[in-house]
């Protein structure tokens, strides 16, 4: 055992996938550990802090690594340093996370030790990360009252019935429309583009993007890293 602190990353990556029934869930990665300790059970992708890189870069690398996912950027979510965290000693963990479109989640290498779980319907996980989980849906589900935190699930492009369908998943209740789209258009951080959906029968949908010269003021501890 360890008599020292020893230092690690994490990454929790938020998509939008179809559940068993069909539904887009809220879903994240995870990979099957190979060795004690938890050997066998799932857990954030992640491994030890490398001293020649940041730990930003790390946790991509990792990531790539297990899942072949490669977010254009990280966030710092938090660090999780209970003395028992880990039963071979006493561990640090960076915490990062991302959203990605269902495009990119697309690429993920799934496979016997790599799969998506639906968020809210995880087993047992190694270490803490259980209660990592809960804090990011936490903090997921609190920013997403600013609405430029949905643009991570979609494309440049929207509709605002799409939008609401992202807050709706996210959220997990039903949201009124037409109170939305008050609550959307009032915010400012989002204009349309002049265009519409193409191809259906009834009157096209507006489309819509990110203002991004909004600038939405969130107060929460998360610092926004590049990775490449």
């Amino acid at each position: 055992m360890s008599t020292g602190i020893d230092l690690a990353v994490s990454t929790v990556i938020f998509a939008l996938r179809p559940g068993d029934a069909g539904r887009l869930v809220l879903s994240i990665p995870l990979v099957r550990r190979t060795r004690d300790p938890f050997e066998g059970r799932w857990s954030l992708p992640g491994g030890a802090a490398d001293a020649t890189e940041s730990l930003a870069a790390t946790a991509a690398r990792k990531l790539a690594e297990t899942t072949g996912l490669a977010p254009a950027y990280l966030e710092q979510l938090y660090c999780f340093g209970a003395p028992d965290r880990s039963p071979s000693g006493r561990v640090v963990s960076v915490v990062y996370w991302a959203l990605v479109r269902a495009d990119e989640a697309e690429l993920a290498a799934e496979g016997e030790n790599v799969r998506w779980f639906a968020a809210d319907e995880l087993p047992q996980l190694a270490f803490d990360h259980n209660l990592i989980v809960d804090y990011a849906l936490w903090r997921l589900r609190t920013k997403l009252e600013y609405a430029a935190i949905a643009h991570a699930f979609l494309g440049p492009t929207f509709t605002l019935a799409e939008l609401r369908q992202v807050h709706e998943i996210v959220l997990q209740r039903a949201l009124d429309p037409a109170n939305f789209r008050r609550q959307i258009e009032s915010s400012r951080s989002v204009v349309p583009t002049g265009e519409h959906v193409t191809g259906g029968r009834h009157r096209p949908p507006r489309l819509y993007r990110y203002d991004g010269s909004v600038q939405l003021v969130d107060n929460g501890p998360l610092t926004s890293v590049a990775v490449r």
